[in-house]
């Protein structure tokens, strides 16, 4: 599997995710800088976590004006897959390729722990390693994770199976709305999460509950 991960400054996670994608891909990913306008060819494309220009406006919201978000939308939109972890899902956000909006956490304090998500659907390139319904551990570490989508949005995200991860009741860690951790663009190619998969991969990590989110993607790639 071809993979690139956007650095922005202010990423801090981008070396897990990349070290992740090699030991499952079986290919050293490459790196784009986010002033790059043009993306190589390849299967699946990151934004990793961390504090992108220090999430001093608001959460994701200068580096969505990125040069390279341009590229990224353009592969998204020709059915590239894109995975987007933590701050990368709120770029995701911010610039429009996923409804919604990342929060400041309901309890306005950054949390870091590990807590429990429910497979919302294994119909994705990014679910399908997983069963319906089960539950799986998950780290996250962020102060603005509580997902937010008026009524509207949230139904038809529901109607059209394209919520992937929920906290199970007992670990919402931020107050997302529906319990939401993460959701799917309408052609299910792009997924924008809170939790860190890369950081459960391996038995030496405590478990390896994360990886079923790449060996998804591999699988339907192959």
């Amino acid at each position: 599997m071809k993979s690139a991960v956007i650095v922005f400054p202010g990423s801090n996670r981008e070396r897990d995710m990349l070290y992740a994608l090699e030991q499952i891909g079986g290919q050293k990913p490459v790196t784009v800088w986010h002033q790059e306008t043009t993306l190589p060819e390849v299967d699946l494309i990151v934004l990793p976590g961390g504090f992108s220009y220090g999430d001093y406006l608001r959460t994701g919201a200068i580096a969505g004006l990125s040069p390279i978000m341009k590229a990224v939308k353009e592969k998204a939109d020709q059915g590239v897959r894109v995975l987007g972890v933590c701050n990368g899902f709120q770029i995701l956000t911010e610039t429009g390729i996923l409804p919604g909006a990342l929060l400041r956490n309901a309890h306005l304090k950054f949390v870091c722990k590990e807590v429990e998500l429910e497979v919302a659907t294994n119909k994705s390139v990014f679910t399908s390693a997983y069963t319906q319904g089960q539950v799986i551990r998950c780290p996250v570490a962020h102060h603005d994770g509580n997902y937010f989508a008026d009524d509207d949005t949230l139904n038809r995200l529901e109607a059209e199976d394209r919520v992937a991860f929920r906290y199970t009741q007992a670990t919402n860690p931020n107050g997302s709305i529906r319990n939401i951790a993460g959701i799917m663009n309408e052609q299910k190619n792009v997924l924008g999460m809170m939790p860190h998969p890369e950081n459960l991969i391996e038995p030496a990590q405590g478990g390896t509950d994360g990886r079923g989110i790449f060996a998804s993607a591999l699988e339907t790639i192959a």
